[in-house]
């Protein structure tokens, strides 16, 4: 049994000591749904052949991921840490950009690899799209790209029924890693403001969901701009509340911050290059035990094993917060949907801005009286602004003058960085302008009768929005 001081201690070596560095760069992770516009399963075949088309077009991008048929499912230029991958499935499309100072040169190299791959797609009357929610999920395969972590993830997903006695319901899409898109950041932090940025960003999530929202489910529901919070939340990532969603709670300071991450779940480990899954349980509870039961894949089977838990697999305690804190020392941002590709680095934006603005976007939400100091926490407040139809007590045209108050205050942080990565931020200002966001459009557009695709057409579109 490995005592709680020493988890402690690892916990914090792993999450908070690399937060002392300093450091102020730019890390973007964009997820892109890939379409079959014959409305038939994305050909394999097609995605493999496009892969070795990149690789050469982008030739210092080399092999980072073969899967167990010796498929190419990541490329990674070691320059410049760039990152052409599959996430989850061949449905998904990612695009993991090395880390930068600023954005302009990021989208640089975004836009150009999207171009590429897109146009690619397109010779086989397939394309790419915008959106958080595959719109075509229903023609697709949904298999595991047949690696090691996305095998052990999709077995865990699917052991939903295994779980007894809990406080909660599943959904039956065990598969939606295989079409949900997000698009991620991850900003340095240090360990003087480590605190404070949790806190204060935590508490604008119900904001980032009016502005944000892409994530419709086409098809089978309407009522709900980003159904993705839900398909993590309803899963076997959500058997602990505290692995997901936002945190509910103010930390007073970077102890109540190493309580919090005693009190998350671990799921899977490694022994030799092999993934171990077993049943989601604390991480404290998994250090108290002398074997843990759990299964691993060999051979097309799982079979049982018995894992001896060991002081070094805290670095794979993998919470889905919509604020996670890596091992990099980074915040990673994850709580908003793909946006529609001319708005793409608009999330990257937001966020960059607010940064160094932490006391002002405090005092904002300090004094807000249209979402706060109404008897609901920030988690509660999301839930509800992700769906199309605002409650009542909430004030639509209040709700966007405090949505653009914390915009320009983006703007701010930006215009201070004396880039011009502001324009980046025109986007949301659209959208406020609107009083819409890229879900509420979709479902809007489809009650009125336009045909998804022509959204799949527009979403996919690469641009500015000036």
């Amino acid at each position: 049994m490995i005592n709680e001081e020493r988890i402690r201690d690892k916990l914090y070596d792993e999450f908070i000591k690399p937060t002392n560095q300093d450091k102020n760069f730019i890390g973007i992770e964009i997820e892109i749904p890939i379409i079959n516009l014959d409305k038939k399963a994305v050909d394999f075949d097609v995605v493999h052949t496009i892969t070795d088309k990149f690789q050469k077009q982008f030739n210092d991008f080399k092999a980072d991921g073969i899967d167990y048929d010796g498929n190419v499912f990541a490329l990674k230029n070691p320059k410049n840490e760039d990152i052409v991958c599959y996430d989850c499935s061949y449905n998904n499309i990612e695009f993991a950009m090395g880390r930068e100072k600023e954005l302009f040169s990021i989208n640089e190299r975004f836009s150009e690899y999207y171009s590429f791959v897109k146009e690619s797609f397109e010779q086989y009357n397939h394309t790419l799209t915008g959106m958080g929610i595959n719109p075509y999920r229903k023609y697709n395969i949904n298999e595991p790209i047949p690696s090691e972590r996305y095998l052990m993830l999709y077995h865990h997903l699917k052991s939903f029924s295994n779980y007894e006695n809990i406080p909660m319901h599943f959904h039956k899409y065990p598969e939606y890693g295989m079409f949900s898109s997000a698009s991620q950041v991850q900003l340095d932090v240090t360990r003087e403001n480590l605190i404070q940025t949790i806190n204060v960003f935590s508490k604008i999530e119900p904001i980032k969901a009016l502005l944000f929202s892409n994530s419709v489910l086409y098809g089978e529901d309407d009522k709900y701009t980003c159904f993705r919070d839900a398909l993590w939340e309803y899963s076997t990532h959500g058997v602990n509340p505290h692995n997901i969603g936002v945190y509910d709670v103010d930390f007073k300071d970077i102890n109540d911050l190493q309580a919090y991450l005693e009190s998350l779940n671990i799921y899977c480990v490694m022994r030799d290059g092999a993934y171990i899954n077993f049943p989601s349980m604390n991480l404290l509870e998994y250090f108290k035990q002398d074997y843990v039961s759990g299964e691993i894949y060999c051979d097309g089977e799982y079979r049982k094993i018995d894992v001896k838990p060991l002081i070094s697999d805290i670095k794979y305690l993998r919470p889905f917060k919509f604020i996670n804190l890596t091992f990099r020392g980074t915040v990673e941002f994850r709580s908003i949907c793909t946006q529609p590709i001319r708005d793409s680095m608009c999330v990257a934006a937001f966020h960059l801005g607010l940064k160094d603005k932490l006391d002002e976007l405090e005092e904002i939400v300090s004094k807000d009286n249209v979402l706060y100091h109404r008897g609901y926490t920030a988690g509660e407040l999301r839930k509800l602004l992700i769906q199309d139809k605002l409650p009542e007590f909430i004030n639509l045209d209040c709700l966007c003058d405090l949505s653009r108050e914390i915009v320009d205050l983006a703007c701010d942080g930006l215009e201070q960085r004396g880039i011009g990565e502001e324009i980046f931020l025109n986007p949301l200002y659209d959208r406020i302008k609107r009083r819409s966001n890229p879900g509420k459009d979709v479902i809007k557009s489809v009650n009125n009768g336009t045909e998804i695709e022509k959204i799949i057409e527009d979403y996919g579109k690469l641009g500015i929005t000036i």
